[in-house]
Parts: C-alpha cells; sequence; structure tokens
C-alpha cells in the first residue's frame, strides 16, 4: 500500500470515515478529491475504486469500476496483483446490475481466478463469500436441473439452528467456487458431520444421501 504520506490515502481514509458515520455526500466530496490528486495509475486506482461506491445510477457505477480496473492494469506490478478479485467482482455485481447477466457471469469468474492472491484473513473469506454467492446467481441453466441435496440439508440445520453441524458446513459451502478442491472440502465436511451421526434419523439420511449424491456426481 502507497506510503502514509500519500495524499490520496489520507482523503480516501477520510472519506472512509465519513461513510462509517454515515456522511455519504462528505465521503463522495473526500474520495472526488483523491481523484483530482491522483498523481498516478495506482494513486488512480485507488481513488475509483471508492469513487465507484457513491454514484447516482447504476451506469456511472459501472463506468468508475472499468476505470479503477483499467487503472489497475496499467500499473500492472504486484502492488495491485491483490486487487483484482475485488475488481472483477465490482465489475461483476455492476454488470448485474443491470441486467448484464453474462457479463457478470465473466468478472465473477475472473474474481475466482485470482482469489488466492488475496492476503488470507476475514477480508478474503468475505470476498471469497461474496464471489461464490456471485457464481451461483449467475450460472448457466443446466439441461436439467438436479437438486442440490447440501443446500436443503442446509435449510433444515437453519430451521432447527443447529449451530454446530451449520459451524461446520457453512463455510465450505458458501465459499465454493467450484473447484475440485473446494468441492472436496464440502464433501470432507458432510463426512465428518456423518462419522458423529449425531443428527435425528431423517437428517442423518439426507445426510447420507447428499454425500452419495455427489460421490456419484
Amino acid at each position: 500500500m502507497t506510503v502514509p504520506e500519500n495524499i490520496v490515502v489520507q482523503l480516501c481514509t477520510q472519506g472512509m470515515q465519513a461513510e462509517a458515520e454515515g456522511r455519504d455526500v462528505r465521503a463522495r466530496d473526500l474520495f472526488l478529491q483523491a481523484w483530482e490528486a491522483a498523481e498516478d495509475h495506482y494513486d488512480a486506482c485507488i481513488a475509483a475504486h471508492y469513487l465507484a461506491r457513491h454514484q447516482p445510477t447504476p451506469q456511472e457505477t459501472l463506468r468508475w469500476n472499468q476505470e479503477c480496473l483499467t487503472r489497475a492494469d496499467k500499473v500492472g506490478d504486484d502492488r495491485v496483483r491483490g486487487f483484482y478479485a475485488s475488481l472483477h467482482g465490482n465489475m461483476a455485481r455492476a454488470h448485474r446490475d443491470l441486467g448484464q447477466i453474462e457479463q457478470a457471469r465473466e468478472h465473477f469468474e475472473s474474481a475466482a481466478k485470482h482469489i488466492d492472491d488475496v492476503p488470507a484473513g476475514p477480508h478474503q473469506q468475505w470476498l471469497r463469500y461474496r464471489i461464490a454467492a456471485g457464481l451461483r446467481a449467475t450460472a448457466r441453466p443446466a439441461p436439467q436441473q438436479h437438486e442440490d441435496p447440501v443446500r436443503e440439508l442446509l435449510t433444515t440445520l437453519c430451521t432447527r439452528t443447529d449451530l454446530e453441524a451449520l459451524s461446520l458446513l457453512l463455510p465450505p459451502y458458501m465459499g465454493s467456487l467450484g473447484t475440485p478442491e473446494d468441492e472436496e472440502r464440502i464433501t470432507t465436511a458432510l463426512r465428518m458431520l456423518h462419522a458423529e451421526r449425531r443428527l435425528p434419523d431423517e437428517e442423518q439420511a439426507a445426510l447420507s444421501h447428499a454425500i452419495k449424491s455427489r460421490s456419484a456426481a
């Protein structure tokens, strides 16, 4: 990240504080000042990212997100490597808000490819969840729609507020980007829960069905 003396970073930090206090007009003004103060593509990338959050229309939001992505591409070094998962995620959501589902899907897929470049921690995990949700929401219809026994089981567990089981199953399920490794994490969690044999009989049977259906896929 840029050194603290950087005026663009200072202004964006002040803008984030204004956002947190509910002063959106002031926040937008500070982010606009940051944009005007930018001296290179890196500074402009940062300022555009925040400006995109304060636009009046989906079209303008998309325009500023594209500006942010374009500036990151022009930087082209390790300073922006960890930005791309978020940048493509923002582009995807902007396209989705405009009803441009195919474009949204493409950017969610690009975001997924860059998730490992984001430093591990709460931000990366939350970003993974948002990308995974976007991939599910923009999934191309399959020739035949099949049931999702894991989702059905999770719905049952949520209704019964089984927090222990949910704490095991939800993270890998909600964070799956569809890779073989992610899918195996879901199956492993299912098997771990199955081995405990602590669920009611009907749910235990549903758990067995979920494991078998994934093994057959």
